[in-house]
């Protein structure tokens, strides 16, 4: 009995917490979203040009 009363209280707690987060606008969602895909982007361009070239030296060793 104690375990549920311990449970439920957790959750009004983090009820309670979420009331008082600060949402982002519509406006700021989209900017940072944008944000990860262009990094998302550079990143794997980055990785798969390394990749690329340590593969062709690998090669060229081996």
């Amino acid at each position: 009995m104690n375990l549920i009363k311990s449970i439920i209280k957790f959750f009004r707690d983090a009820y309670h917490e979420l009331t008082k987060v600060t949402w982002l606008g519509k406006k700021e969602v989209a900017g940072t979203t944008i944000m990860v895909i262009i990094f998302v982007i550079i990143m794997s361009s980055f990785v798969s040009t390394v990749d690329l070239l340590l593969g062709t030296i690998v090669r060229i060793i081996l």
